[in-house]
């Protein structure tokens, strides 16, 4: 799995290796990565490698390759802060490359070799169906992941090899503010885990979002005005 070091992403590494899966664990800082490695104990492997970098992809993506893993979860991303005109074009490609170059190519990699009972599990964002300004690129990309998995879920059914797009809400991490949301509508990464968990062992989806009220307040939303939840969400 992608993005293991921190977050949802730890979390996620966790819960499988409780599950009774051997778990390897992606992500580009070392000292982060051998702390997990540390905490879940032998017989899990890892790969320090940065999805945002041509070379990190690529040998993530020869791992997977070889058609050994029965589970991919494409959890490594970024978000990026900011009105879009106010925002260096780079770093708004930056992300794109991240959250949607990078689960492309590996979800790619896994399904080519993938053997009946397999699961691709790509973690998506609610901000996939209703975007929020100041998140606008990081909204497109998780639109683009859930539209994504759900084809696939189609595509490979067929096959035996399942697939879902995973949507938090907000999640308590260090790298998501939560200070203007209500504390009844986050989440702990464990919670997120958990509900994955669930979900690849029920063979849920095409889309799965975590969380009761993150659900309903999803399904709100959608009833909405485009213009009227936009506002809303700004």
């Amino acid at each position: 799995m992608t993005g293991a070091s921190a977050g949802i992403g730890r979390a996620l590494a966790t819960t499988l290796a409780a599950a009774g899966y051997s778990v390897t664990a992606v992500a580009r800082r070392e000292d982060r990565l051998a702390d997990l490695m540390t905490a879940l104990g032998p017989g899990h492997d890892s790969l320090v490698a940065d999805l945002a970098t041509p070379e990190g992809l690529r040998a993530t993506a020869d791992r997977l390759s070889g058609g050994a893993y029965t589970l991919l979860v494409n959890n490594a991303g970024t978000a990026l802060h900011g009105g879009f005109a106010e925002t260096p074009p780079a770093d708004s490609l930056a992300v794109v490359d991240l959250n949607c170059r990078a689960v492309v190519t590996l979800a790619h990699a896994f399904l080519a070799g993938a053997r009946p009972g397999s699961a691709l599990v790509n973690v998506s964002s609610t901000l996939g169906f209703t975007p929020k300004p100041g998140l606008g690129v990081y909204s497109a990309t998780k639109a683009f992941v859930t539209s994504l998995s759900e084809t696939l879920w189609h595509e490979q059914k067929a096959r035996g090899v399942h697939v879902l797009a995973l949507c938090p809400g907000v999640t308590a991490t260090e790298s998501q503010q939560a200070e203007d949301v209500p504390s009844w509508l986050v989440q702990t990464p464990e919670e997120v885990a958990a509900r994955a968990l669930r979900a690849v062992r029920d063979r849920e989806g095409p889309t799965v979002v975590s969380g009761r009220r993150n659900a309903v307040l999803t399904a709100v939303t959608g009833l909405l005005p485009r213009r009227t939840a936009v506002s809303l969400l700004g």
